[in-house]
């Protein structure tokens, strides 16, 4: 669910800014932002690549035609730089016992003042699929979306005959709330997605409900 369609242009634009944030702070340090004790989110950093790349080519079968995701060190480079945008958390899915990286979610096109909304995408690595990783890793992006980044809304756009995404969604509480037809271009083609989306106050029913 990562959005492709990226320039030469600016994918040289992408390597320069990731070459800078190589040396500060962020790029550095893994820093946490959550964890339940199985699995933790964290920011992407360049010491990732290999690891990263790796597991998303092993995957792009399984990924497709659902998601497109980095798979190469120009993408993976574009990624980078797109984490350090305002608009964009950029969230690794890790497992706790080795660090192992198991996917990613992100929050993109982080909007502010009336709004507070973002638009969620993600991915699980084919050899840690099934085993609830994402599940897991979802809840933990809601908790940090709604009391870190104080968003009202989070919405996924999914393709109809995506099911294991669309219960994933709705088994975290999302909402399914129209159809956009041939709404995101994947794998070279128009494709129709369903909009499912949650908001805080349903989050925080959720959470006191158990």
């Amino acid at each position: 669910m990562v959005r492709g369609g990226y320039t030469s242009r600016r994918g040289r634009r992408a390597r320069q800014a990731a070459d800078s944030a190589r040396s500060t702070p962020r790029q550095a340090e893994s820093s946490v932002l959550a964890t339940d004790g199985r699995v933790y989110l964290r920011p992407p950093r360049s010491a990732d690549q290999n690891e990263f790349i790796s597991l998303m080519q092993a995957s792009s079968a399984f990924h497709r035609p659902w998601a497109s995701a980095p798979t190469n060190e120009e993408r993976f480079l574009i990624y980078l730089s797109d984490a350090g945008r305002p608009d964009f958390e950029a969230m690794l899915l890790c497992r706790c016992e080795d660090d192992a990286i198991l996917g990613f979610l992100n929050l993109s096109h982080i909007t502010r003042g009336a709004l507070q909304s973002a638009y969620l995408g993600y991915a699980i690595g084919s050899p840690f699929a099934r085993q609830g990783f994402m599940r897991d890793g979802l809840e933990l992006v809601l908790r940090h979306a709604f009391l870190d980044l104080h968003l009202h809304r989070i919405e996924a756009n999914i393709q109809p005959g995506n099911h294991a995404s669309i219960a994933l969604a709705r088994g975290a509480g999302f909402r399914r709330e129209g159809f956009s037809r041939r709404y995101l271009k994947i794998g070279g083609r128009w494709r129709d997605h369903e909009r499912w989306a949650i908001l805080v106050d349903d989050w925080q029913a959720r959470a006191a409900n158990g």
